[in-house]
């Protein structure tokens, strides 16, 4: 009799720990706002719409915000934070290059804290908008779970042992998506954001300077040294090539059929296309723009559930460039 009380007890005990962690750690799911600010998400698309149309580029920027985020070990809106006295902002790291519009953030933030005061988290903003940016350049509607809470500290000190950088090898590129569950037709598809967009000189002019890169298309060089004519750009200066210059505005599988013709702006297109392990995915999202959109929804929503924080971790920021300790 003993015996039975003291395992009804161990199950009933097991229970317990099991709910309250539970609570603790709730899982993302769909329509999180759904009682607490049902117009959410409605009030993020239209915010996304009318300043698409007013600055077309925010699109691009919504889209780069989640991989910058998301990679580096929680989709917290860590990448939003400025800089103070003690913490360096991600947003001003070497890997940040080019990164901008984050005021944008900032002005769906506030019409979102007009209607529902500290109910959204900037976390969900962020991945929110950018997947509306994402159906803004054409690209499919990918249905993503919400209920992230927001990270309270910069990563920047951290932020390169995470994010691959765009000349490094393909081995390199491959573990680091792999990490958090992201496999190579995940990784060809998440790259083929280079589709839309521009590439600053600075991050391309190591393939024309001091000689030209023999890998790259001759018919597509004498544009990129329009665009770069100096072999030590200024970072500052509106100096660009665009990724696709077909079309610039859509994203589309037209940067694959790019680099396959060897007219990948960075090495890291360069390597996708050549590499065993990768041109087979590239020659099959070439020829299929639904296998791209396919393997592109999937690897978004991985990487926008890779380690979220929910329950009691983090905060709702009240301004989403600052933790509410600094607000």
């Amino acid at each position: 009799m003993t015996t039975k009380v003291f395992f009804f007890f161990a199950i009933f005990f097991f229970f317990s720990a099991l709910s309250a962690f539970a609570e603790d750690n709730p899982s993302l799911v769909m329509d999180y706002y759904k009682d607490t600010c049902p117009q959410a998400e409605e009030i993020i698309r239209e915010q996304v719409k009318l300043l698409y149309k007013r600055h077309k580029n925010t699109a691009f920027s919504w889209l780069r915000n989640i991989f910058h985020d998301c990679f580096v070990e929680s989709c917290d809106a860590s990448l939003l934070l400025d800089s103070t006295r003690r913490m360096l902002s991600e947003k001003e790291t070497d890997r940040s290059f080019g990164m901008r519009n984050f005021r944008y953030i900032e002005t769906i933030k506030e019409a979102v804290e007009r209607e529902c005061p500290g109910v959204v988290s900037c976390a969900d903003i962020l991945v929110l908008s950018g997947r509306d940016g994402i159906v803004a350049l054409g690209g499919p509607h990918i249905p993503l779970k919400t209920g992230r809470r927001d990270g309270r500290k910069s990563r920047a000190d951290i932020l390169e042992q995470h994010l691959p950088d765009h000349n490094e090898s393909m081995s390199v590129v491959l573990d680091r998506f792999a990490n958090i569950g992201i496999n190579t037709p995940g990784i060809v598809a998440l790259l083929g954001a280079h589709s839309v967009g521009r590439t600053h000189c600075v991050k391309l002019v190591h393939r024309l300077y001091p000689e030209v890169d023999p890998q790259l298309n001759p018919d597509h060089v004498p544009h990129m040294l329009k665009k770069c004519p100096d072999p030590i750009p200024d970072p500052k200066a509106v100096q660009y090539v665009r990724n696709d210059r077909g079309t610039p505005m859509k994203l589309d599988n037209n940067y694959y059929r790019n680099i396959l013709d060897n007219k990948g702006l960075m090495l890291v297109d360069h390597q996708l296309a050549t590499d065993k392990r990768t041109k087979p995915y590239v020659k099959k999202m070439a020829k299929s723009q639904d296998y791209f959109f396919k393997e592109f929804s999937r690897a978004i929503t991985i990487l926008t559930e890779n380690n979220p924080l929910t329950g009691t971790k983090g905060e709702i920021r009240k301004q989403c460039n600052l933790a509410n300790k600094l607000h």
